[in-house]
This record gives structure tokens, sequence and C-alpha cells, in this order.
């Protein structure tokens, strides 16, 4: 089977640096690729810190056609919800992930980075996670709960053998603001509604009492009755005047991830997910995440 990159996986972290660059003009697309895979390869799970990378769908379908999901797009347009509700869309042509036990490590790791890219790259965002009550998010809930185990994780959200991109992973990146002042005003009763779980222990709301603008209910994807599942790996960022929720969501495919999206800001029933009223988007991109072995095949100067 194709093999994904093993960040993807590697829980437990608690700092991590989230970078996006877009290629200087000029710079040939096979280049690209070639530089960034050579600061991959060696660092991955090397000296506690892991690299995953990500890159703009239609520029790694240039330089890998048959490695590449087939209709996979970048987050090009904004998608526009119902009430004049908008997600942004900031696509860039690079995504670094750095990962480690503590932000010195991935600091050094994420300086050298910018630093071997400078000449073919420009680095548009930079963004610092952290772990946070060590599963929760700045909502104070229960994070990623319905991810699925580890042992099965890789086999569920990364692309089959047999189609194109075996052992890749279509990712959804975005940065979420949180409006803590009125989200803290809130009561807990009424934080759960928005959310769908209790709060101390993250167990979902009945169906009974679920409502239908509910975090859960608008971000849950159903076909033929069975829910197609995703993994997050979201870490909170900011500092105490300004925070939020860094989302990174990892699945075989980017049909689920848009129709979640697209629940979420109500674009086709009008029911816009309640937590939008207190978090707010500021960011968005799709990026395709190479196994290791089609990584491998531009690694050392190889074509």
């Amino acid at each position: 089977m194709g093999i994904p990159q093993t960040g993807i996986f590697a829980l437990g972290d608690a700092a991590h640096i989230y970078l996006e660059f877009n290629r200087t003009t000029g710079t040939d697309a096979l280049r690209f690729v070639k530089t960034v895979v050579d600061i991959h390869e060696p660092r991955t799970t090397v000296g506690g810190v892991n690299i995953v990378i990500g890159f703009r769908p239609e520029l790694w379908r240039w330089v890998a056609p048959h490695e590449s999901p087939e209709q996979l797009t970048g987050f090009n347009a904004p998608l526009a919800g119902s009430e004049g509700y908008v997600m942004p869309a900031t696509q860039a042509d690079l995504w670094l992930w750095i990962a480690g036990s503590s932000y010195d490590v991935a600091f050094d790791v994420a300086r050298e980075a910018v630093t071997k890219l400078a000449t073919i790259a420009v680095l548009e965002r930079e963004l610092g996670g952290w772990s946070y009550r060590h599963s929760r998010d700045l909502t104070g809930f229960e994070d990623g709960t319905e991810n699925p185990a580890l042992i099965v994780a890789p086999h569920l959200v990364t692309i089959p053998d047999g189609a194109p991109g075996a052992g890749g992973s279509v990712l959804l990146f975005q940065q979420w603001r949180h409006r803590s002042a009125a989200w803290e005003a809130l009561p807990d009763e009424a934080q759960e509604r928005v959310i769908g779980r209790t709060k101390p222990d993250s167990i979902e709301l009945s169906e009974d009492v679920m409502p239908p603008d509910s975090h859960v209910e608008r971000t849950t994807v159903e076909e033929d009755g069975e829910e197609r599942k995703i993994f997050r790996r979201n870490t909170a960022y900011g500092n105490v005047s300004e925070h939020g929720t860094i989302f990174v969501g990892f699945s075989p495919d980017q049909d689920r991830l848009e129709r979640m999206l697209q629940r979420m800001a109500g674009t086709d029933d009008g029911v816009r997910d309640a937590l939008t009223r207190y978090t707010t988007p500021l960011t968005g991109a799709y990026y395709f995440v190479p196994s290791l072995q089609a990584l491998q095949v531009f690694a050392g100067g190889r074509s």
C-alpha cells in the first residue's frame, strides 16, 4: 500500500508551526517540488520533529499527474453561505507543518526551511499552534472525539491503493478566530447546544434534543446512512487578546470536506452552523499531501 506521511498521525506533539508559501515568479514547478522534498525527506521523525508537506493540487498534478487525485482543486474562490456568510479563500502553493515536543526544536527546523526556500518561494503566512488542555480547543470542549482510531485511520483517510495518489491525503487548512467574550457569556447548557455534545465528558446529545444547527449536526457528512469520517489534527493558536483554532483536516477525498463546509455555511439549506456565530474563518486552502513513495521520486535530484 502507499505509505502516508507519518507526521499526519504523530499524536502528542505540543508545538506546531504552519507555513504557507507561494512560488516566486519564474520558478519552475519541478524545481520547486524537488527543493521542498529535499527539505522534507531527511527531517521526517528525526530529532523529535515531524514535517508534513502539502502542495497546491494544480501544482502537484502538473509535476505528478499519475500521483494526483482526479478533480482535486485548490480553495480558489470564497465559499458563500446563508445570511451573507462567507468563508475566505487564501490558497497558496505549499503548506509545511512542522511539529515537535517543544517550540524551540520546531522553530529551528522552520527557520531552516524558510532559509532553504528563500530563492524559490515567498512566505505568505505563518502560524504557531499549541495543545490546549491536552485534547480540548479554546471553546473548552473536547476536539477530535470522532477521529478514527490510529490503527485504522491511515486506511480511512488516505487514498486507497489502485487509485491515483494512493497513500496520499486531501487536506483542508483553515484559521478560525474565536469571539471568546461572546462565547464565554453563554451558560454551559447553551454552549452544549451550539456544539452538540456535553462539555465535561463530550457525550453527543441524543437525536431528540440535538439542535439542527449544532456543530455536530452540521459537520457530520453521511452517504447511504454511513458517516464519512475525516481525521482532525487541530491546534489552538494566538495570544490572550486574539486566539482561536487552526483546523487541520485530512480526508481521502475532497468531496466530504467541501460538503462539510457547505453545511456549516448553510449553502444549500440556509441552516448555518451555530458555532460560526462565535468563530470567524480567516483563511482557507486545500492541499494534496502525497505519499512518501510519491515524494521520494523527486528526492536527491531524481525525476
